[in-house]
């Protein structure tokens, strides 16, 4: 009788022992069950829902697991677009300066005596893309309240942080002078743009009222406009951007109050016409300006300073897609990088591909060429944006900052209209996207059905249908939802 309990005992002990073991065998099962439905459905996306003519790279990672989930020409090269955009922010945001903000300075040389600066002005650019017209007129304020009223010497702009070169590797000339290729400087107002709004007159057939930001004489504006008049055509702004000219025409007709932006010709010389002017205007009289490197030695004096955080510049450069950010974030990058004074794209660039290579890939299997995408010698895979993602979930200090800046599908940025309300990834997807012609992307990051976290990229490449191609991304996304 004593017995009897210890074999019940022994009875109970090997059915736990069995349990444990049925479940432990089970959850590969399950999960390999799982993966093979995931990868049916997406194989049936990409068999009937792909845009005809065109070719497709996947890349899916489970990152609370740690596994692949599914491949599909992983490692196919394929331009990037604005997912380049990617890889640019993950390694800008592993630089143990990546918090420093934007800085643009403004300094002496020389002394004051009564009410001249006996020496000279300068303007020291740390490639702020987001210094604007506010920016500017703080920054001209904050010098007015020094006591003098003539720089007797030279107003300098610094641009010696990076090369001479304004436009990234392969970038298109004809793309000019569309806003979203801007001319690349340390010192850059408003983008390096101009934003012309034109009212229309009381009178049908009348010119157009226009107004323009930054108001300067750095550009000339003619004027051929008219108002309410369907006959004279759709409303357009240029410039004479062959001849590497600011007059800007403004024409067409005027039915409501139109605005356009484009791009002014050297930003350098924009912004120091600009703050020069705006000098004069506070009463500060100088001779124009040049361009020169400040020599910080004990007659330097620091006047005034603007910042801008990292997050703001990186938000812009993510949410909206924003090309001069992202060339900005790059010679930064190369800047922290190298420890170089002037620095070149290749600077930057040369510090993603050591990130490549840390993180387990070959750089020499990829091209890079800019850090923004708008060249077409860019070639990446699938395969590399998951794995710049995966090493970004995994620092938190990085994708605290990539999180909140990438945009929300139904909420925000090139996401806004896309994956919204009423459906299962409203809110739920954080990615980037990147397109132009012939080329559309997305990667980025979705939270699933089971609460995985999920790191992912498409790549649809030769698809001249940008909706086609927005629409199969999307479908994929979904799938990735019911895990």
């Amino acid at each position: 009788m004593m017995k009897e309990p210890k074999l019940v005992n022994a009875v109970n002990v090997l059915f736990l022992i069995c349990c444990v073991l049925l479940s432990l065998w089970a959850q590969p099962v399950c999960a390999q069950s799982a993966d093979s439905l995931l990868a049916a459905r997406l194989d049936t996306l990409v068999a009937n829902e792909l845009p005809a003519g065109s070719v497709v790279g996947i890349s899916v990672f489970d990152l609370t697991e740690g596994r692949t989930l599914y491949e599909h020409h992983a490692d196919r090269l394929s331009r990037p677009a604005s997912t380049m955009k990617v890889l640019t922010a993950i390694t800008a945001l592993s630089q143990s300066e990546a918090d420093a903000p934007f800085r643009t300075e403004v300094w002496y040389r020389g002394r004051i005596e009564r009410d001249t600066l006996k020496g000279d002005l300068y303007v020291v650019g740390g490639m702020d893309p987001e210094f604007d017209d506010e920016a500017m007129d703080s920054l001209v304020a904050a010098v007015a309240h020094f006591p003098f009223s003539v720089v007797q010497g030279t107003v300098y702009g610094d641009v010696s942080m990076k090369d001479s070169l304004y436009w990234g590797s392969g970038w298109l000339w004809d793309d000019t002078p569309s806003a979203f290729q801007p001319y690349l400087s340390p010192l850059m107002l408003e983008k390096g743009t101009l934003t012309v709004t034109a009212l229309p007159a009381a009178q049908a057939g009348d010119t157009a009222r226009l107004l323009c930001t930054p108001v300067s004489t750095y550009y000339t504006l003619v004027n051929g406009t008219k108002s309410r008049t369907p006959s004279a055509g759709p409303f357009r702004v240029t410039r004479n951007w062959l001849e590497n000219g600011n007059r800007v025409t403004v024409t067409g007709n005027v039915p409501s109050a139109q605005a356009r932006t484009i791009n002014i010709f050297s930003s350098e010389r924009f912004f120091m016409h600009v703050f020069t002017e705006r000098l004069q205007q506070e009463g500060i009289h100088c001779n124009g300006y040049s361009f020169g490197e400040l020599v910080r030695d004990s007659l330097a004096v620091p006047m005034a300073v603007h910042e801008t955080s990292m997050q703001a510049v990186l938000d812009q450069m993510m949410k909206e897609s924003d090309n001069l950010n992202a060339e900005a974030m790059l010679y930064r990058l190369g800047a922290q990088a190298s420890g170089e004074k002037q620095v070149s794209a290749k600077a930057g660039l040369d510090a993603i591909r050591r990130l490549t290579k840390e993180l387990g890939l070959t750089p020499r299997r990829y091209k890079l060429a800019d850090g923004c995408g708008l060249s077409h010698y860019n070639y990446i895979t699938p395969e590399l944006l998951v794995t710049f993602l995966k090493y970004a979930y995994s620092r938190t200090d990085i994708f605290q900052h990539l999180y909140k800046a990438m945009p929300v599908s139904g909420i925000d940025g090139t996401l806004k209209y896309r994956m919204g309300h009423g459906t299962p990834a409203f809110r739920q997807v954080h990615a980037k996207t990147g397109s132009y012609t012939g080329i559309n992307c997305l990667a980025g990051y979705l939270k699933a059905k089971n609460g995985h976290w999920i790191a992912f990229a498409i790549m649809n490449q030769n698809v001249l249908s940008g909706r086609s191609a927005r629409a199969f991304q999307d479908e994929v996304c979904l799938e990735l939802m019911k895990l």
